[in-house]
C-alpha cells in the first residue's frame, strides 16, 4: 500500500467542508488536511469544494462532496471507547447536536453518520465468564439509549 493504515471516505451532498470542520472540533488529535476544488472538468461546480482531508482522533478521513445518489445508514458506525461518564456524556451530546440517539450507546449526528459511544469496560462485562454477570450488564445495556457508566457497573457487581 502506498500509505499506511486505512483513510475512510465519507460522502456527502455537499456538506464535506462542514463536516469536517466539525469532526476536527470534537476529537482531540485532529486536523483538517488538503482541500480538493471541482474544475472545469466537473461533475460540481467549478471551484466548489469536492474533497476535504482530515484527521479525528488520529483517524484518517476524507469528506466527499458526491451528491445525493448515497445516504448513510446504520451498517457502518464508528465506535467511541470513553473513559468514564464525563467522556460518554462529552461525546454524546457533540454528536447528538442535530442528530438523535438511538440505542445501546448508538447515535446518528446531524450528517446522519452512526456513532457508538461506549465506555471502557463495557465489552469485557458483557463477556464475562460469569453468565449471571454477563446477562445483568448485557439486560440493563439493552435498556439505554446514552450509556449511564455507574448504572451499567451496578448491573454488572449485581447491586
Amino acid at each position: 500500500m502506498a500509505t499506511d493504515g486505512f483513510t475512510t471516505c465519507l460522502w456527502f451532498d455537499g456538506q464535506a467542508e462542514e463536516a469536517a470542520n466539525h469532526y476536527v472540533s470534537i476529537f482531540k488529535n485532529s486536523k483538517l488536511g488538503r482541500v480538493g476544488r471541482y474544475n472545469d472538468a466537473g461533475p460540481g461546480p467549478t471551484g466548489s469544494v469536492m474533497v476535504v482531508e482530515f484527521e479525528a482522533n488520529g483517524q484518517k478521513f476524507v469528506a466527499l462532496n458526491g451528491g445525493p445518489e448515497f445516504t448513510f445508514n446504520e451498517a457502518i458506525s464508528f465506535q467511541i471507547y470513553c473513559d468514564g461518564q464525563d467522556e460518554v456524556d462529552y461525546y454524546w451530546n457533540k454528536l447528538t447536536e442535530g442528530g438523535e440517539g438511538v440505542a445501546c450507546g448508538w447515535l446518528k449526528d446531524k450528517y446522519g453518520v452512526s456513532w457508538q459511544v461506549i465506555p471502557a469496560g463495557l465489552i469485557e462485562m458483557i463477556s464475562d465468564p460469569d453468565p449471571e454477570k454477563a446477562n445483568r450488564t448485557t439486560e440493563a445495556m439493552l435498556s439505554m439509549t446514552k450509556f449511564d457508566v455507574d448504572a451499567l457497573q451496578r448491573a454488572y457487581a449485581g447491586e
